[in-house]
């Protein structure tokens, strides 16, 4: 299944002083070993190979889904990846106790070869009401209104076969990307505000994506 597409951006610029300071580390993974460890492939495909996680889609209606658990509200989240193969991938946070919005999602940060995207899942295009809608042509529209400034889009070359860091700071209704020490987009909605964030993801659509040095911490 192909990402969804996030509506209504707006290039969103912000000044280089970060929105959270972090705090006690409570998650972090350097992959070096040969078992998935705490993650849980819930699509298939991920492995551990060679130092590193890597995802890739093994199924067509959907790309593949590898979960780490953690209680989790503000963090400041941390990871190095490499697109091998596929063009993009997705990170998520979830809540699976959450019912009203698909599949418990909160909020993501979507990275697509010459786009970042940061989208308010729990009050955007997967909030149950909203996702409904826009299965209807004669709702579209109106669903489309539902959408405005749940989402944000920044123009930027994810170059392929090439180690980005990225950082997510989340921090009450606000949620800044950065990529490879350069402003990636910012988003301030309410539904990134959601109390409980149980869990963080990636979503991987095509033929692969490396992943490394994965950290999460408490935001200050």
């Amino acid at each position: 299944m192909k990402p969804l597409l996030i509506l209504f951006f707006a290039f969103s610029a912000f000044a280089a002083e970060p929105l959270a300071q972090k705090g006690d580390l409570i998650f972090s993974d350097d992959f070096e070993r040969s078992e998935l460890g705490e993650w849980q492939p819930l699509i298939p495909s991920f492995a551990v190979q060679n130092g590193v996680l890597k995802g890739w889609q093994t199924r067509d209606d959907h790309g593949a889904v590898g979960r780490v658990y953690r209680p989790m509200k503000d963090v400041v989240v941390e990871f190095k990846f490499m697109l091998d193969g596929s063009t993009g991938f997705n990170a998520v946070f979830d809540d699976k106790n959450h019912k009203g919005s698909h599949a418990g999602h909160i909020c993501r940060v979507a990275f697509a070869p010459k786009q970042i995207r940061i989208g308010d899942d729990k009050e955007g295009v997967m909030r149950n009401d909203i996702f409904e809608m826009r299965k209807d042509p004669a709702k579209k529209k109106e669903a489309d209104k539902l959408l405005v400034g749940r989402g944000v889009a920044t123009n930027r070359v994810v170059e392929p076969k090439k180690w980005h860091t990225v950082r997510i700071e989340m921090l009450g209704d606000m949620l800044r990307v950065t990529m490879d020490d350069e402003p990636a987009g910012e988003l301030k909605s309410p539904g990134i505000a959601h109390e409980t964030k149980q869990s963080f993801h990636f979503t991987v659509n095509g033929p692969g994506v490396l992943f490394d040095e994965v950290r999460i911490w408490r935001a200050k």
